[in-house]
């Protein structure tokens, strides 16, 4: 086994198992996030251990060193998070965002958005009969994608609109290949839409698997 090579060292296992467990958890380690990063370069000084160590789970370790992001993914294509279709929405929403506001900054800069621009986009796309998001349920997709490393509010109240949330480089891989495209297009094509006046749409689209 891996850990076997950590076996003079208490100190290496307890940073090993960390990292796998956080890994295991949240399904992305972010260099950007303070609470991670330390775990992010153990797992690059170690990726062939790490990734021996889960290939026994049926999972491979994806490391993406210029967007500074570790993945864990299911060699199998099974284990995936089932979405609601609000929640694949806002993800769609918050990776646009990030595209957006990362070519107007330099590599080292944060990617901050306001609460008040994920509303105005999601309130672009005229889904149900709500132009706005609740707080409810903005406040469990924020809560939610929090927990896999994929965001991180900065200000207490995430409801109100100068309300600040970082986006981490994570949400670039958190859509699977086979449905990002689609996914991505489908939402663009609607927020472009309704930016340039088009009609608009009441259609609800399916839940995402």
């Amino acid at each position: 086994m891996p850990m076997e090579i950590f076996v003079e060292s208490a100190i290496q296992q307890e940073k090993f198992r960390t990292a796998a467990n956080k890994l295991l958890n949240a399904c992305f380690i972010v260099k950007k996030k303070e609470e991670t990063r330390n775990d992010y370069v153990f797992i690059l000084q170690h990726r062939q251990l790490f990734n021996e160590y889960f290939s026994y789970l049926g999972y491979q370790v994806e490391i993406n060193e210029g967007h500074g992001v570790v993945a864990l993914v299911n060699v199998n294509g099974t284990g995936r998070m089932r979405l609601k279709k609000i929640e694949s929405v806002l993800l769609l929403i918050l990776r646009l965002l990030y595209l957006e506001k990362r070519k107007e900054l330099s590599l080292v800069d944060d990617v901050i958005v306001l609460t008040d621009e994920i509303q105005q986009k999601y309130s672009m796309l005229k889904i149900g009969p709500k132009a706005n998001l609740d707080k409810t349920t903005l406040r469990d997709v924020i809560r939610l994608f929090r927990r896999y490393n994929l965001i991180a509010p900065l200000d207490r109240e995430v409801t109100l609109s100068d309300a600040r949330i970082k986006i981490y480089a994570s949400i670039l891989f958190a859509v699977p290949n086979d449905n990002l495209n689609s996914m991505y297009d489908t939402v663009n094509e609607k927020l472009n839409q309704y930016a340039t006046g088009g009609e608009s749409s009441d259609d609800e689209d399916a839940d995402q698997d």
